[in-house]
């Protein structure tokens, strides 16, 4: 892969906030001896995360310390573990600046959230009603974080597989600050499209991608850039043997069987 397709593909962010199998570890750290870039962009990365960190530091009472420290000593048959210092550190941060910043934002919402959490159910002890919502909530936000972490996986998935053929779309047109990336199986024939920098388009409108097949566009489907008020991650869309080009327009809410050519916001050369 290119240094700037390595930046886009959002394992850089994986790594710097230790969510990263073994091998996608060793991947990067060959990555940053070979690209400088990519190196740089790691430095990027962790100094964003420390900014983001300070700037939204809660700090909890003493009492709420004294205790996780405690339960981070101690093992599961009660006898206190001491700390040597030793072991990985990471920093905590904001997701995926290509396809996914959103799913680490989550992440540290989340840890920021059980701060709160915890710190509510001491003050509820009292109140076993009350402590029993708090603990819900507690459950439901590691669900939450936990199948975000799941997506962004499956999301990686897509990029590092051996067959994924990368093609870049470029603004055009009404758009020219556009970008989005599809990837193209090439032993399927299967098509994914990150559409995290696409533009907004107005409530009656959706943006549809094509496919360039013998020189005539075809329909590739419609794109979903957001659910529920979050940038939706790597998409599938409709299959084909083999296309020359891709390009998306933007079109009436539910699509088009002709591209507009006049609303073409990207395209890019398979």
């Amino acid at each position: 892969m290119q240094a700037n397709d390595i930046i886009l593909s959002g394992l850089l962010e994986l790594y710097a906030t230790g969510l990263s199998s073994k091998e996608e570890t060793l991947q990067v750290e060959q990555w940053i001896k070979i690209h400088p870039e990519v190196a740089a962009e790691i430095a990027s990365i962790e100094r964003g995360l420390e900014a983001y960190a300070q700037a939204h530091a809660v700090q909890p009472e003493s009492s709420i310390k004294e205790k996780i420290i405690s339960q981070i000593n101690t093992d599961k048959k009660g006898k206190v573990i001491p700390l040597n210092g030793s072991g990985k550190t990471y920093n905590v941060a904001p997701f995926w600046k290509y396809a996914a910043v959103a799913s680490i934002i989550l992440f540290i919402g989340s840890t920021m959230l059980n701060v709160s959490l915890y710190s509510k159910v001491d003050e509820a002890a009292k109140n076993l009603e009350q402590t029993q919502q708090t603990l819900a909530l507690l459950q439901q936000s590691n669900k939450v974080m936990e199948g975000s972490n799941e997506a962004m996986k499956q999301d990686m998935s897509v990029v590092q597989s051996k067959y994924s053929e990368p093609v870049s779309l470029h603004g055009i047109g009404i758009a020219p600050n556009a970008v989005a990336k599809i990837f193209w199986m090439k032993n399927t024939g299967d098509v994914y499209i990150d559409p995290s920098n696409l533009p907004d388009v107005l409530s009656d409108q959706q943006l549809q991608l094509w496919a360039i097949v013998d020189g005539k566009p075809v329909d590739a489907g419609m794109i979903v850039t957001a659910t529920d008020g979050e940038k939706f991650r790597i998409q599938k869309m409709k299959s084909f043997g083999k296309a020359e080009a891709f390009a998306i327009t933007i079109e009436k809410k539910g699509g088009s069987p002709t591209p507009t050519m006049d609303k073409m916001v990207v395209m890019g050369k398979l």
